[in-house]
This record gives C-alpha cells, sequence and structure tokens, in this order.
C-alpha cells in the first residue's frame, strides 16, 4: 500500500502545499496550493559525495565497516552516498573496495544507498597531502580499471600537475568517471589545463590545493576564475564563511560534502582515518600536528549552518541535493518528483529532522 505526506514541499526549487503518494518511488504528487506556514517542509534526502567513514567506523577497514557508516549517516539525512578511500598501497584499496562490494550491492534496512566511490588519492601531490598518508604514486588505468570493476568508481580526485596525469583526465571521463582536481599543489594555468581536458569538479575548494594569490593565483584562482562545479565542506572550520561566500558568486554549482571520519556521530576521542590516527575535540577532528582531518559533520548541521550563513532552505537543499545528483549523473534521486526514489525528509521549524525516508522506507 502506498504511503502519503502532506506538507509544504520542495519542488522546483520552492516550496508548495502538496500531499505525496509514494512507496519505493513516488507515484503521485498533488500539487495544492502556495506554502501553508503551519505546515512541515518536506525536501529531497541529501546526497553526500564525500565520506570516509562514521559511528567508529572507516571505509579503509574492509567488511562490516559499510554498512555501519551507511546506518550512521542515514539518520543524519543522508539517503545516499559515495564511500571515499584514502591514499594507500594497492592491496590496500583492493581490500577496501571488497568491503564496500556488500552494501554497494544491497542497501539493508536503515541504510542509506551506497551509490559508488569516491576515489581520493592515492594520485595526488605530496606538496599537499592535508590528512593524507604519503603513498602517493601516478596514476594508472590498469590500477583503477581492478578496482572500478569491484565497485563503480564515480569520482576520482587527481593532481593533474604531478607524473603526468593531465594527459588521463580524458580517459577518465571517457569512461564518465568525475574527474575532480585536489590534493594539489598546481599553477593556475595548470588548473585551466585541467579543467579544459575535463576536470569537472575541485575536491573540498580552498583545502589542500595551492592557494590564490593577486600574482599567482593558483589552483584556488583556476577554480573561482573557470570552474562549473566544486564541492566545499561546511562545518565552517575548514573554511571561512566569507570564502564560502566568495565560492558561491563565483562557482555556479558549488555543492556541500561532509568529508566526514569515523568520528562523525560518536563522542569526542580517538579514531581512525585510514591508517591514521585522528582526534575529534569541539566539533573538528584533526592529527597529532593539528592539521584538520575530515570532519565530524552531518548533512542535516550542513544545511543549518548554511541557512546560519543567509542562504535559503531552498538553495541549501539544491547544493546538497540536486548537484551532487547531477554531477555523478543520476538521474533518479536529488529532486522530489514522480518516478523519482522516495529519499525524503521532514524538517521542523528549526530545522531538525523529523522524518528520514530512503527509498520509502521510514528509519
Amino acid at each position: 500500500m502506498n504511503k502519503k505526506l502532506h506538507g509544504n514541499v520542495l519542488i522546483d526549487n520552492s516550496f508548495i502545499e502538496a500531499e505525496i503518494e509514494f512507496d519505493q518511488k513516488i507515484q503521485l504528487i498533488r500539487k495544492i496550493g502556495p506554502a501553508n506556514s503551519k505546515l512541515k517542509r518536506i525536501i529531497p534526502g541529501f546526497i553526500d559525495l564525500h565520506i570516509h567513514g562514521g559511528g567508529g567506523s572507516d571505509f579503509m577497514e574492509g567488511l562490516k565497516s559499510s554498512s555501519n557508516i551507511a546506518k550512521t549517516h542515514a539518520r543524519f539525512g543522508t539517503t545516499s552516498f559515495l564511500a571515499t578511500t584514502m591514499t594507500s598501497p594497492f592491496n590496500q584499496l583492493h581490500h577496501a573496495f571488497l568491503g564496500i562490494q556488500d552494501t554497494y550491492i544491497k542497501r539493508e534496512k536503515n541504510e542509506a544507498r551506497l551509490l559508488g566511490v569516491h576515489l581520493e588519492g592515492p594520485f595526488i601531490s605530496t606538496d599537499k597531502l592535508g590528512a593524507q598518508p604519503d603513498y602517493v604514486r601516478k596514476a594508472t588505468l590498469e590500477e583503477i580499471l581492478k578496482l572500478h570493476q569491484i565497485v563503480p568508481i564515480k569520482t576520482i580526485t587527481i593532481a593533474p600537475e604531478v607524473f603526468n596525469h593531465m594527459d588521463l583526465i580524458k580517459d577518465l571521463t571517457a569512461m564518465n568517471i568525475v574527474v575532480q582536481v585536489g590534493h594539489t599543489n598546481g599553477s593556475y594555468e595548470e588548473g585551466i589545463k585541467a579543467i579544459n581536458f575535463g576536470a569537472k569538479s575541485f575536491t573540498h575548494l580552498f583545502n589542500a590545493m595551492s592557494p590564490f594569490h593577486h600574482r599567482q593565483p593558483g589552483m584556488v584562482g583556476a577554480a573561482l576564475a573557470c570552474a562549473e562545479h566544486a564541492e566545499l565542506i561546511p562545518d565552517l572550520l575548514h573554511v571561512h564563511p566569507g570564502a564560502i561566500k566568495v565560492a558561491l558568486r563565483s562557482i555556479p554549482n558549488l555543492y556541500f560534502v561532509t568529508d566526514a571520519t569515523a568520528a562523525t556521530g560518536m563522542p569526542d576521542g580517538e579514531y581512525k582515518l585510514g591508517l591514521q590516527q585522528v582526534h575529534k575535540c569541539l566539533g573538528g577532528v584533526r592529527l597529532k600536528d593539528g592539521t584538520l582531518a575530515g570532519s565530524a559533520l552531518t548533512m542535516d548541521q550542513a544545511l543549518r549552518n548554511l541557512v546560519s550563513l543567509g542562504m535559503s532552505v531552498e538553495e541549501a537543499s539544491k547544493r546538497l541535493s540536486q548537484i551532487p545528483a547531477e554531477l555523478i549523473g543520476i538521474t533518479d534521486r536529488g529532486i522530489i518528483k514522480e518516478n523519482f526514489y522516495s529519499d525524503l525528509l521532514i524538517l521542523d521549524e528549526d530545522l531538525s529532522l523529523k522524518e528520514i525516508y530512503i527509498e520509502g522506507d521510514t528509519l
């Protein structure tokens, strides 16, 4: 039997009073009239393209970690996501992909839908490791294809200026893998060249990339000048609110991710990020030397943070759901529309989650 929801539904980037009839997918939307201030808001589920872990687990651990991570992020409104790996030797990446495979093939109860993998490294610059361990090496199609056959790689972060990676961008793009420029010390000119070769996005904009200077614009300058897409971590620790506003004025399809670690959804303490030890304290996650190492951010908090900066709920939702879906070619999620999956969030007045539906199932 179909379920029904009634409220202020976000349709075509505007709230209207409507009733949704749905099971796994949305069967019917009955539009009633203008938004009614007495009703709760209904928005599409969040789509996070950059998650390393959550609930005390890290994807690099392999088996059993994926399900716990998927369930942890589902509690915070993430209804689909990409599992994100760390810079590691091939055998460890292979182990992680095998651990991710079961969750990719079959979504269990209370899990967010795993859409594929974001391969973040090891094809990056040693000059901009950030919190990545130094297992950097040259990218090869052979290695990428071996992993891609286990679980589809949807996005890949590379530094285009090292190891002749620039020449690989066209091949990866032809495979429908979204190339993201990141962990890079490349120049402005190299950033523009990467875009022209087919790179579509930038990984955690501003972080772990050559910064902007008015005589050397760097990779940040290339993104601000020419990028159509870039991801950014809106925990208000990684990027100053003013810089977020600069990016919003410059990059039409800026979207937001958590870069969440095992510390997400957990109390302060010690956790793993790949092979490294990280410490969660005061909302941040850091290496022993103080370097930010991913985050403990959740997507519902990202929504509230963005609204606190003056963004409308409508725009924040688009940048947390629709744009990420479109970037990786997902055509049945990210908006509320008939025949799309019933990934739905019900919000109260302070933007807290009241109900969560993933493919029609309530948590």
